[in-house]
């Protein structure tokens, strides 16, 4: 490495609070599916900042948007109006089939939201006594410590405790379990339909099918984390919706506006009308700039059908991944994939990868995560194929 750049990045070290543990590469520019670093090397980005730089890096049609909306209105307080905001939840809303929206900042405070939102609706309905929400295990809902209770990861949660009662795991697509979990305490139960950080693990729809079914027998709202997986990463606007059911709440976040901070929770009507004025706020949530960048995707994603390209690069990745040497099975949905090895090899294999230009990460000792921008050709979808099995292959022969 340069040692100008060694050296910037032993500075930085010693400036940011270490809650990462970052790579040794300091990113320019990105361009399209392509990310450049300081020394000027590219990388075919097939993890996208975890699945969200969904329509490309440096997007003109996103960054026009941003920058005609910062050229006229940045920021209000949400006891005002602004047309982007407005806009948006009405497309939202249309898309989802979901009646209303609250915008916040990212994945954790819209999964904060639900959480707040199906325990006012249940107490309201039922009494005080419903507030529990049951997850799966190996979930993840975020970093903010009732997200975190509700995360299915014991290893996340255990520096933080004691967490938020009343959150309690299941393990996933075991329906048996779930129905045992339920009591009248249960206001919500709360689900990823593809677990991304969990190992990109997609639960099969009958399962989903049944949850859908155990709640509205229990008189329980469903929740979907569609953070990772929605905005068309598995080939379909939201997730769900080529599963065969529909939730009471959903969030979406990551590629909502292709890299700015937004996210937002979506509700049917009875339950979203649980809120009233005072109950819930954020100061940035739905700010003009970000609604307008996410209106901007929005209009990519149909007018490009980048919905029919997902479907398509998926198979792609599904077939030339699975061909490897080394590699046991593909799994995931649309462009959310992991790479499943026969071996402990993914993080030796994903340092390779970087190596060799191609941005993946280890989701598991044995599984490597693909989440590429819904543009990616097949000529770059198969570039990254021929890279990673370049690094998976070097791998294999260190074992040896």
């Amino acid at each position: 490495m340069n040692p100008e750049v060694t050296a910037w990045i032993e500075k930085a070290d010693r400036k940011l609070i270490p809650a990462y543990g970052r790579t040794p590469v300091v990113f320019t520019r990105g361009q399209g599916v392509w990310l450049f670093d300081r020394e000027g090397r590219s990388y075919l980005d097939c993890l996208t900042g975890l699945a969200v730089v969904a329509v490309g890096h440096a997007n003109p049609r996103v960054a026009e948007a941003a920058r005609a909306q910062m050229s006229e209105l940045v920021h209000v307080s949400n006891i005002f109006y602004t047309e982007p905001m407005v806009s948006l939840a009405g497309r939202l809303s249309a898309l989802s089939g979901l009646d209303r929206v609250f915008f916040a900042n990212c994945g954790a405070t819209v999964n904060e939201t639900a959480i707040k939102l199906a325990r006012r609706y249940a107490q309201k309905k039922h009494g005080a006594h419903r507030y529990e929400v049951i997850s799966l295990l190996d979930s993840f809902h975020g970093r903010t410590l009732a997200t975190l209770a509700a995360t299915g990861q014991p290893s996340k949660q255990e520096t933080f405790e004691p967490l938020p009662p009343g959150f309690f795991q299941v393990p996933p697509a075991d329906i048996a379990a779930l129905d045992r979990a339920l009591s009248d305490r249960t206001a919500a139960v709360m689900i990823e339909t593809t677990q991304g950080e969990g190992g990109v693990i997609p639960l099969p729809a009958d399962f989903l099918q049944e949850v859908r079914e155990m709640c509205d027998r229990r008189g329980v709202l469903l929740i979907i984390d569609d953070v990772q997986a929605g905005m068309g990463r598995t080939g379909h606007m939201f997730s769900w919706q080529g599963l065969g059911f529909e939730p009471d709440i959903a969030t979406v976040a990551k590629a909502l506006a292709n890299g700015l901070a937004i996210g937002a929770c979506m509700a049917r009507e009875e339950v979203a009308t649980a809120f009233g004025p005072g109950d819930h706020g954020t100061t940035f949530g739905g700010g003009p700039v970000p609604c307008a960048a996410a209106l901007a995707v929005l209009d990519e994603i149909a007018e490009r059908d980048l919905l029919a390209n997902c479907r398509a690069r998926s198979r792609q990745f599904a077939e030339g991944l699975g061909a490897l040497d080394g590699v046991m099975e593909v799994r995931g949905r649309g462009l959310l994939l992991a790479a499943v090895l026969e071996g402990e090899w993914a993080a030796e294999t994903t340092q390779r990868a970087l190596e060799l230009g191609l941005v993946v990460n280890n989701v598991r000792p044995d599984a490597v995560r693909f989440a590429p921008p819904l543009t990616i050709t097949p000529e770059e979808t198969a570039e990254a194929i021929s890279r990673f099995g370049e690094a998976l292959s070097a791998s294999i022969a260190a074992e040896s």
